[in-house]
C-alpha cells in the first residue's frame, strides 16, 4: 500500500526550529484551550440572575438553587460524556477533524443559550455545548502530544493550561465590562436607538428575555476558528500512519483488556479523586469566604467586589504554577512531579481550612497557594494521551480525566450531606482527604513510555 504520510519530523531543540505544521497544531489547541475557559465561565458569572429571571421568583425561592444546581451537574455530565465521545471520534475521524466539531459544537449550543426561555431549555444547551468541551480537552491533548516534541511536553502542558485560565478571566473581564451596558440597554431609560429598539422587538418574541441572555453571544465567536482549523491544521503524522497500517482498529472494550486495562484504571483512579477534590473546592471556596464578608457586616456590593477580586488572584496564582509543574515534570517526570504536587495541594488545603482563618489571611495567602498547586491538572494535558496506543489515544485520555467530572457531581452532593449545614469550612476540609488519596495513588500511576 502506498502511504502518502511525510516523513517524520525531527525533534526540535529550540523555538526557531518548530515547523510551520507545529505552529498551527499548537495555535489551534491553544485557542480551543481558551474558548474552553470563556464558554466554561460565563454561565457561572451570571447563573444567578438568570435562572432568578427564568423562574420569574424571588432571591429566596429554594427553586432558584436547586434548578441552578441541576443546570450545573447537567454540565459536569455532559462535560464528561463529551470526552468519552468526542474522544472516540478523535481516533476514528483524525485529531484536526473532531477538533474542529467539538468548537464547533460548544459555541453553537453557548450562543444558543442566549434564547433560552426556560430553565431546562438553558440546561439542555449547557449539557450540549459541556460535549463540546469535554471532548475538545482529548482531541486537543492527543493533537499535541502527536506534533510537538516530547521534550517540550511539560512546557506545552502548562501553555495549554494557561490558556484556559486566561479563558476564564477573559470572561469574567468582558461580563464585568458589558453588564452594565446592557442593563442600561434594557431598562426603561435606556437611550434611544436601534440597539434598544432592536431589543424591545426581541422581547415581544423572546417574553423571558434579559441582560445576562446577551452575554452567551460572546460564545459563537469560537465557530469562526473551525474554518480555519480545517483550512491550516493537518491530521498529525502519527495518527496517519497508525490508520494506514492497522487493519483492526481498536474499540472502547480495548481500554480494559490487556496491558492497558492496568493504565485505564489506575489513571482513572486519581482523575477522579482529584477532580473531585478540586471541584468541592471550586464550588465551596467561593461560598466560604462570602458568609465570612457577610458575617462581619461587610456591605453586599462590596462583599461581591472581595470575592471576585480573590477568584481573579487565585486564577492568576494558578498560571504561575502551571508553570512550576511544567519545571517539576522537567526535573523529574511526569509520575513523580504529580505525585509532589497532590501532596502540596493536599496540605495547601487542609492547611486553609483545618482551622477557622479571617477573610484577608484566606483570600491573600491559602485560596492562591491552592490555586498554585492547582497547576498540576496541566500535566495530565500531555501525560495521558502518549500512555495509550494511537488508535486509542483520544479515547483513553478522554475517559479516564473526564470521568473525574461524574465523580465530582457525586463528591458533590455526598459531602453536601456530610458537612453540617452552612458550614463550609468543613466541607471543604472533608474534600481535602480526596486530594490526600489522590496524591497515595498516584504513585500507582505508569510511567510516560510509550512513543508517539
Amino acid at each position: 500500500m502506498t502511504s502518502s504520510v511525510p516523513p517524520p519530523t525531527p525533534d526540535a531543540t529550540r523555538l526557531s526550529e518548530i515547523t510551520p505544521r507545529q505552529w498551527k497544531s499548537g495555535i489551534a489547541a491553544w485557542l480551543g484551550w481558551f474558548f474552553d475557559g470563556l464558554e466554561l465561565h460565563l454561565y457561572t458569572l451570571v447563573a444567578g440572575p438568570l435562572v432568578l429571571h427564568l423562574l420569574a421568583t424571588t432571591a429566596s425561592d429554594p427553586q432558584v438553587k436547586q434548578k441552578s444546581a441541576y443546570i450545573q451537574a447537567a454540565f459536569l455530565i455532559g462535560w464528561a460524556l463529551g470526552g468519552a465521545f468526542f474522544g472516540r471520534l478523535g481516533d476514528r475521524l483524525g485529531r484536526s477533524r473532531t477538533l474542529a466539531l467539538t468548537v464547533l459544537t460548544y459555541a453553537l449550543c453557548t450562543g444558543l443559550c442566549a434564547f433560552a426561555q426556560t430553565w431546562w431549555q438553558l440546561m439542555i444547551f449547557r449539557f450540549i455545548a459541556a460535549i463540546g468541551i469535554g471532548g475538545e480537552w482529548a482531541v486537543g491533548a492527543s493533537l499535541l502530544s502527536e506534533t510537538w516534541p516530547k521534550a517540550w511536553r511539560p512546557w506545552i502542558a502548562a501553555v495549554l493550561q494557561s490558556g484556559v485560565n486566561l479563558g476564564i478571566l477573559f470572561a469574567a473581564a468582558v461580563v464585568w465590562l458589558l453588564m452594565p451596558w446592557l442593563q442600561q440597554l434594557f431598562s426603561e431609560s435606556g437611550h434611544p436607538g436601534w440597539l434598544h429598539g432592536l431589543i424591545l422587538s426581541a422581547q415581544s418574541h423572546l417574553p423571558h428575555l434579559s441582560p445576562e441572555h446577551l452575554v452567551f453571544l460572546i460564545g459563537v465567536f469560537p465557530a469562526l476558528l473551525v474554518y480555519w482549523i480545517r483550512r491550516q491544521v493537518p491530521e498529525p503524522e502519527a495518527w496517519q500512519k497508525a490508520q494506514n497500517e492497522t487493519a483492526r482498529k481498536p474499540g472502547i472494550r480495548d481500554l480494559f483488556r490487556g496491558e492497558v486495562a492496568s493504565i485505564t484504571i489506575r489513571t482513572m483512579a486519581v482523575c477522579a479523586l482529584s477532580l473531585s477534590a478540586w471541584w468541592l473546592f471550586i464550588f465551596w471556596q467561593a461560598q466560604h469566604v462570602r458568609k465570612i464578608l457577610v458575617d462581619t457586616g461587610t456591605p453586599s456590593g462590596e462583599t461581591t467586589r472581595q470575592v471576585t477580586a480573590a477568584f481573579f488572584a487565585m486564577i492568576a496564582v494558578s498560571i504561575v504554577g502551571n508553570y512550576f509543574a511544567g519545571w517539576l515534570a522537567k526535573l523529574m517526570g511526569n509520575r513523580r512531579a504529580i505525585m509532589v504536587m497532590f501532596w502540596a495541594l493536599f496540605a495547601s488545603m487542609a492547611g486553609a481550612f483545618i482551622v477557622p482563618r479571617g477573610f484577608g489571611e484566606l483570600a491573600w495567602f491559602w485560596i492562591p497557594l491552592v490555586g498554585f498547586f492547582s497547576g498540576v491538572f496541566g500535566l495530565f494535558t500531555m501525560y495521558l494521551p502518549p500512555l495509550f496506543p494511537v488508535l486509542l489515544r483520544t479515547t483513553g485520555a478522554g475517559f479516564c480525566y473526564n470521568i473525574g467530572r461524574i465523580a465530582a457531581a457525586v463528591a458533590s452532593i455526598v459531602f453536601g450531606w456530610l458537612a453540617p449545614v452552612g458550614d463550609f469550612r468543613t466541607a471543604l476540609l472533608y474534600s481535602s482527604a480526596l486530594a490526600l488519596a489522590a496524591a497515595i495513588w498516584a504513585f500507582w500511576l505508569p510511567e510516560e513510555t510509550r512513543e508517539t
